[in-house]
């Protein structure tokens, strides 16, 4: 690989800033590329497909090799939003400029094998816990790192005038394994069973292997639910269903850094977390738990407090969230890395 001192972008402030997404989407970049878009020229990477029936394997193959080749050569500084299948193109090629990525958490074992890390300049990660278990990984790597929290627009996010607690029990993810949805339920029945006057609502729908969704399904049936666990299936109007749920439940055994908790704490509601590696960097360690016996222990607590004990709570964790987790400041953090990164070592 070539030294920094061979770059084309040596010697000059950096103006042309390519951004490649991919597949993968804009789910959290949207007001981050509008902040860099305000500071530099910018270069948005744009898949091209051929529909030729004969070779078009070839073709698109082809066609994707150049398109990435292009926009590194174009620009002085590439952004890559997922370290992902465009990094990997980009890692194995000749280097033409500085690469600066953000790695979210799916990659780390997906794709991050793949990656020549030689060839990257700079890694962002959404926690702590996620450059950590990067270092521990790719140990020579280790000072190309730096954590930012993946903020959110908090905006729309906020409690209603008056929260009037109903027991209303919520998670908000898609129906899948690692979110681990069927042990609250069973949680949720021994609630119910002691005698408390709860609901819970699911909002997401399934992906991916059906018999997990089909399972939990039969289970609600099995245990006599039906009219207190109630799947809303996809949300379009996230701030609105916030309103409703008091105690809101992350039960993942893995999240990257999860926005819809993030959510939850800024509409004011009280949040409780399995401790997933790094939900300790989101939730006081009160709020996190292992076992769901815990859950409904910490479920039941909070159920007992008065109502100025639970205003206290719900403002505590209204306010980590935007102290911390604001995209004002994550976006801001990420332009001065990559302003950093454009300048060049000292």
């Amino acid at each position: 690989g070539c030294k920094r001192a061979n770059y084309r972008n040596r010697g000059h402030v950096v103006t042309k800033l390519g951004i490649l997404v991919g597949q993968e989407k804009w789910t959290f970049f949207h007001e981050i590329y509008d902040d860099l878009a305000a500071h530099y020229q910018t270069e948005v990477y744009q898949k091209k497909n051929y529909g030729i029936p004969l070779f078009r394997q070839q073709w698109n193959h082809w066609a994707l090799q150049q398109g990435v080749r292009g926009i590194l050569h174009r620009n002085d500084l590439c952004f890559f939003e997922w370290a992902s299948d465009l990094l990997v193109r980009a890692s194995h090629m000749p280097k033409q400029c500085t690469i600066v990525t953000r790695l979210h958490s799916y990659e780390l074992y997906r794709w991050a094998p793949k990656i020549n890390w030689d060839a990257v300049d700079k890694v962002i990660l959404v926690s702590k816990t996620m450059q950590s278990l990067f270092t521990d990984l790719y140990p020579q790597h280790a000072h190309k790192t730096v954590d930012v929290y993946n903020g959110k627009s908090l905006v729309d996010f906020s409690p209603p005038a008056q929260r009037d607690f109903h027991f209303n029990i919520g998670m908000l993810c898609n129906i899948k394994p690692v979110k681990r949805i069927y042990e609250v339920i069973l949680m949720f029945h021994e609630l119910i069973q002691d005698g408390h006057d709860a609901h819970f609502y699911i909002a997401g729908s399934p992906v991916g292997d059906l018999r997990y969704a089909t399972a939990i399904y039969r289970l609600v049936d099995k245990l006599g639910l039906q009219e207190r666990v109630i799947f809303d299936g996809y949300v379009t109007d996230t701030p609105s269903w916030l309103q409703k749920i008091d105690i809101f439940v992350s039960n993942s055994f893995w999240e990257g850094q999860q926005v819809s908790l993030l959510e939850a704490m800024s509409s004011g509601c009280y949040c409780l977390s399995h401790w997933w590696a790094g939900a300790e960097e989101m939730l006081p360690m009160e709020n996190l738990f292992f076992a769901e016996s815990e859950l409904r222990q910490k479920i039941i607590r909070y159920a007992n407090m008065n109502a100025t004990e639970q205003a206290c709570h719900q403002h505590q964790l209204r306010t980590i969230a935007s102290e911390k987790f604001d995209i004002s400041r994550t976006k801001v953090q990420i332009r001065q890395i990559i302003a950093e990164m454009a300048a060049g070592p000292a």
